[in-house]
């Protein structure tokens, strides 16, 4: 349905050229029309081997190294800081988490986690051990010369 509104678009826009393109463009997952049921796949494997993964720009958020099913996080409980908090790090032999994640919107520090920090699989996210949907060739910026 989306392909033909988007179609639509183009052609009312005087743009075949870019019909063209998006009636060409492979799908990446699914049945196409998109409507076709398709079996699911199986659920891939895990990364579960506790290696800290080196990131691929500035600013990107940890991926997190081990299995995190059943993991509960809601307002009133976070199993992540059992072991990433400041005072359980010791114990854990876990990384703590950063120090920006005490700070509020406006810099200042607070004794705990901040609520806009506190749902950490909003940004960091478990690995699963699938080949690529679409051929990357990435390369840091510093390993590119």
């Amino acid at each position: 349905m989306k392909v033909r509104l988007l179609l639509a678009c183009a052609l009312a826009c005087g743009s075949p050229a870019a019909a063209q393109r998006l009636q060409e463009a492979p799908r990446l997952t699914g049945n196409s029309p998109p409507t076709t049921p398709v079996p699911a796949l199986p659920v891939p494997r895990t990364v579960t081997d506790d290696v800290r993964r080196g990131r691929n720009y500035p600013e990107q958020p940890p991926v997190i190294p081990h299995a995190i099913e059943g993991y509960q996080i809601t307002l009133h409980t976070n199993r992540c800081l059992t072991c990433h908090s400041r005072q359980y790090i010791e114990g854990s032999g876990a990384p703590m988490i950063s120090v920006t994640h005490f700070m509020d919107r406006d810099g200042q520090v607070l004794a705990d986690v901040t609520p806009r920090r506190y749902f950490c699989n909003a940004c960091h996210v478990s690995q699963a051990d699938v080949q690529p949907l679409v051929p990357n060739t990435f390369r840091d910026a510093l390993q590119a010369k």
